[in-house]
Formats: C-alpha cells, structure tokens, sequence
C-alpha cells in the first residue's frame, strides 16, 4: 500500500506501475473483487490523505465534492442538504451504513458498477468530473467518464479528483428513485424539470435511467417529451418512457428481465413525474406495480 501525500505524486505512482497498481480510496468494490481473485494488484496507490480530496463546498452556482468524501459524509453533509437535497437522500438509500462510512463518491464512479446510484442522478443533474494526470487537468461529462461496465475513460495515471454538479435554479425541481429487492438495485431513475413562473408548463427536462444496462443513460427524445403544458406531458409520458427504455437497451441479469426493467422504467417515470410536480421528498421502493 502506498499513501502519496499529492494528486501528482499520486498520478506518478500510477504511470510507474501500470497495470500492477491501482488507485484505492474506500474500496469497498476493489477489495471484494481482490478476496475473490477477480482482480490482482502488485501496488495499491492510497489517495485517502492527500489533502482537499475529502471536501464538500458550495462554488457560486455548483457544489463540489472531492473524490474521497464518503457518501456517509454526502449524506450528512448539510451543505448537500440545504444546496442539493435530491444528492443526500439519494445517498442515504446506498446499501448500508457500513459501506456508506467507507465508499466514496469517486471511487463508485471510477469503479463503474453498472448498479450505481450516484453515476445515473449525476448524469440527469449535468455533474461533471474534475481529472488530473501526469499530463495535467481536464473535466469530463458522465457521459464521457462512464464507458461500460467497470469501464471509464481515465487513463492508467489519471485521478478523479472532484465531481462538480450545477446547482438547481428556483425553478427545477429534481427526484431519484429506484426499485430494489436484491442486494443491488433492479432500476434507478433520475428526473429533473424545470418550470415556467406559472408552473404549469415544463421548459427543460432532464431524465436519466440506470442499473438495467451496462452504463446510465439519457434519450433526448424522451426529455422532449417531457417538456411542454403539463397536461400534454402527462398524456406523452408512456411514449417518453418507451424512448428512455429503448435508449437504455435494457439486459438480462440476476436482477431482473430486460422486458421487466422496460416496465419498471414505465412504472417509474410516473412516480419521477408525480413526485416532481407535487414537492414530496424522493424515496426508496420496496415493491413494484
């Protein structure tokens, strides 16, 4: 185990290792994965203790959260509560207190675990990632930064070092659900709307579905549907549903069918929507329609 005290130090210790180390912050995945030899490492590069990875703060109009806060932390975190609620209840359903006091928000979405929470409500809510390596710093979208199933597109030296989400004017309003029996999540979905003064009339909206495929995923053509006087997205929200499955390509796994996660996405939107427009807190759902 090595513990650099900088992200460059850090950075350097990855390129010198290559494909013998591996960057480690809660571990949680990677070390389960290790204790089942599905993966090996010579070289596990600590980043628990450098300094400003572990911050939480509000920059005029985004919340920044460094790499190696806990979601534990995001949970708690009243910056997160009073900024961006929709974030720490989302945090507060991941498994369970234990794996919240140890996980970090970076290391899931490094990790890529098709199961993620946070990965598919960042995507909705436009978050961005903040990425240093040996050759410097970029920012990468999730769409960019999730590849696949455990796939990113971090570079063997690179470091996410922050996730940088905008923060919500007066006139969205933003909901997560997901539908979970098993020990991951079966579907999570996003849905965040902006309304108009008079409130009756939707003018942007951003929907994201994740867990029933290898990656989250938007539909421009389901957000378009979901724009416009309510009532008319109220009438379009079966066919915006069908355009978000059919982007999601969903696949069968021990979590449920491809047909039955397109009904879920159906089932779910609904509830996204409704909740949305009515200002009840999100949740978490035990059992399906």
């Amino acid at each position: 185990m090595h513990q650099p005290k900088s992200v460059g130090e850090a950075a350097e210790m990855l390129a010198r290792f290559g494909e013998k180390g591996r960057l480690y912050a809660g571990g949680t995945e990677l070390l389960l994965a290790m204790k089942h030899d599905l993966l090996r490492y010579e070289h596990l590069v600590d980043i628990k203790t450098v300094p400003g990875l572990d911050k939480i703060e509000a920059k005029n109009s985004s919340l920044s959260i460094g790499g190696t806060v806990t979601h534990r932390e995001i949970e708690k975190s009243a910056v997160v509560r009073e900024r961006l609620p929709v974030m720490a209840e989302m945090t507060r359903h991941i498994a369970n207190v234990r794996v919240r006091a140890t996980g970090t928000l970076g290391g899931n979405i490094c990790f890529a675990e098709p199961h993620s929470d946070p990965a598919t409500l960042l995507l909705a809510l436009g978050a961005v990632a903040k990425v240093q390596g040996k050759s410097g710093e970029k920012a990468l979208s999730m769409s960019e930064i999730l590849m696949g199933a455990y796939e990113t597109a971090l570079a063997a030296d690179e470091i996410l070092t922050a996730i940088e989400i905008p923060l919500p004017a007066k006139s969205q309003r933003a909901a997560y659900l997901k539908f979970q029996t098993h020990e991951r999540p079966t579907l999570g979905l996003a849905l965040v709307l902006s309304l108009d003064e008079s409130g009756r009339a939707i003018t942007k909206a951003a929907a994201a579905v994740g867990s029933v495929a290898p990656k989250p995923c938007r539909s421009e053509q389901a957000e378009a549907l979901l724009t416009g006087p309510r009532e008319k997205v109220e009438r379009q929200l079966s066919e915006a549903s069908g355009a978000l499955a059919d982007a999601a390509d969903p696949v069968d796994d021990l979590e449920g069918s491809a047909e039955y996660k397109r009904h879920l996405i159906g089932v779910y939107l609904r509830r996204a929507f409704a909740q949305v427009l009515s200002g009840n807190p999100p949740g978490r759902e035990k059992i399906a329609d």
